[in-house]
């Protein structure tokens, strides 16, 4: 009985408003609820959940001071630096009021916070409680985070046109365009969030959606770099209800449409809620989509009206259009066969979990580490640098559906998903790391 008294405690969870890690943060907020944990959940009023989905969550609404306006590429790290200036007083004032009226049974033990929302660590320190940090990317991703201060000194960075093919030493495979710096114009800005966001400072451990069996070796060498106890959880998505956070409306009329659909048929297009086609662009994958003969699911967030009269006659019903989709059941369907896809992180594990391969078209941020290992690491995908021309999309589709080079691809793709299945079950290495976790957070 005591243990289970000791059990109640309460988790303080600040996610970054985003939806890429939004997702997780709230995926993991349920997983601990279900180990026994009172879950609160600051978050910014910017993106602020609906709390009528999870009725079993405490909320506490942040000022942000960021308001309505348009967030981008161009002012993304401006709008992160804001969060972190503007939420930290309104976090502290709220915990503090909140562990006052605590009991013995039921006091806050930590705070686990996402990465880039690094003033919740100084929170936590104020108020004398611990702090651990979520990493909503791939370790990949970290690692090659880790590695810039020397890629700094070897005069790599700032990084030159002519090499941006070259593979990165230390970090192949790699190339200097998958660096996420590759793509910010205003690189010290870059650069200080970076390290603002790989500085744990006196947090006690750092929590992954990844898997050991997944990135073991990246993980070791982090754990080299930072000296602390890593938990790779993942897949987060597999240990929860199928409760949405969705920003965006998930159209459902999908589902049906694709319960008529044969065995590995269909190929799922969805490139994010962030990217998005020009109409020049549209037009070809339409035509690439009906010349493959392949039953498709196709993600628009613009409108679809653009799309020819005549592409609409030649596919008829061999084609679902919707605004957004349920990915997460989408993409554990059975008629699902393809993946064509932004690669985002949550997009990654989710599709590889269910044992589905990708063709790979990342814009930004994490995403063409992520492609880069999909196709040359764990091989499991097909890599897009093409521009957008029908024919080849055509030939794409049909070497990752019915192809021969394709069949290995799935195939290596059905094995990955046993071997991550495998980790999660009793004795394997994310349900170690769960129980790991919650013994830590005991212990607090």
């Amino acid at each position: 009985m005591e243990h289970q008294q000791e059990r109640c405690r309460r988790v303080v969870l600040v996610p970054l408003p985003f939806q890429g890690h939004i997702t997780p943060m709230l995926q993991l907020g349920t997983i601990l609820h279900s180990k026994g944990f009172h879950i609160t959940i600051a978050h910014t009023q910017f993106n602020f959940p609906n709390t009528l989905k999870y009725p079993h969550f405490d909320f506490i609404a942040l000022s942000d001071g960021v308001g309505e306006q348009t967030i981008s590429a161009h002012n993304f790290i401006a709008v992160i630096s804001a969060f972190n200036t503007n939420c930290k007083d309104h976090l502290r004032e709220s915990l503090a009021r909140m562990m006052e009226k605590e009991d013995q049974h039921n006091k806050t033990a930590c705070i686990i916070y996402d990465e880039y929302m690094y003033f919740a660590e100084e929170v936590a320190k104020q108020l004398r409680i611990s702090s651990i940090i979520l990493s909503t990317s791939s370790a990949a991703k970290m690692l090659s985070y880790l590695a810039i201060p020397r890629l700094q000194n070897e005069g790599h960075i700032p990084l030159q046109d002519s090499k941006m093919l070259e593979l990165v030493p230390g970090l192949e495979p790699l190339r200097f365009k998958d660096l996420t710096i590759s793509y910010f114009r205003k690189l010290d800005d870059l650069l200080q969030l970076i390290a603002n966001a790989l500085d744990p400072r006196s947090s006690s451990s750092i929590i992954w959606n990844t898997m050991d069996c997944l990135e073991h070796s990246t993980l070791a060498k982090i754990q080299q770099e930072h000296q602390l106890p890593l938990f790779p959880l993942g897949p987060l998505h597999k240990m929860v209800p199928a409760i949405s956070s969705s920003l965006l409306k998930e159209d459902q009329r999908c589902i049906p449409w694709l319960d008529k659909q044969s065995h590995s048929s269909v190929i799922y297009i969805s490139l994010g809620s962030a990217a998005s086609m020009d109409n020049k662009d549209l037009v070809e994958m339409a035509w690439g989509l009906a010349n493959s003969e392949q039953p498709f699911l196709w993600v628009i967030r613009t409108d679809s009206r653009a799309l020819p009269e005549a592409f609409q006659e030649a596919v008829g019903d061999r084609g679902c259009i919707v605004r957004w989709a349920p990915q997460k059941e989408v993409l554990a369907h059975t008629a699902v066969g393809g993946f064509w896809s932004h690669c985002g992180w949550n997009s990654t594990i989710e599709s590889i979990s269910e044992g589905v391969p990708l063709i790979c078209q990342p814009y930004y941020g994490d995403q063409r580490v992520n492609a880069r290992y999909l196709t040359q690491v764990w091989g499991v995908g097909l890599e897009w640098e093409n521009d957008m021309n029908r024919g080849d999309i055509e030939g794409a589709i049909r070497r990752l559906m019915v192809g021969k080079e394709g069949e290995l691809i799935r195939q290596r793709a059905k094995d990955l998903k046993d071997t991550i299945k495998s980790s999660m079950n009793q004795g394997g290495s994310s349900y170690n790391s769960l129980n790991e976790l919650v013994d830590l957070i005991l212990s607090f």
